[in-house]
């Protein structure tokens, strides 16, 4: 009886910390990707005042490729832009980087 219950405790710690380490993931991925973002939008709007800042969410276009979109209020000239930034990737390698910027 000792040994069954060591086994399933061990079990539910395995899998514990691997839900742990794989819910992690997307929280770095948001955090690198939304620095991307932000570089990108202070470049595009040099001098110029973001008010807000939203995570909008992910989109899996394929197996491994995805679309982070983030969302920013920006004040040029006295009046407000929303500016969208959707950065596609490709999850499993994290390396190919497609950028586009679209103001409303």
């Amino acid at each position: 009886m000792k040994k069954i219950l060591i086994t399933i405790m061990t079990i539910l710690c395995v899998f514990g910390s691997l839900s742990s380490t794989h819910a992690e993931q997307p929280g770095l991925d948001y955090k690198k990707f939304g620095k991307i973002a932000t570089a990108i939008v202070t470049e595009d709007y040099p001098g110029q005042q973001v008010v807000e800042y939203k995570y909008v969410g992910r989109e899996r276009l394929a197996e491994n490729k995805v679309v982070d979109s983030f969302q920013y209020e920006v004040m040029v000239n006295g009046q407000k832009k929303i500016v969208t930034v959707k950065i596609t990737h490709d999850n499993s390698v994290g390396k190919e980087l497609t950028i586009a910027l679209e103001e409303k």
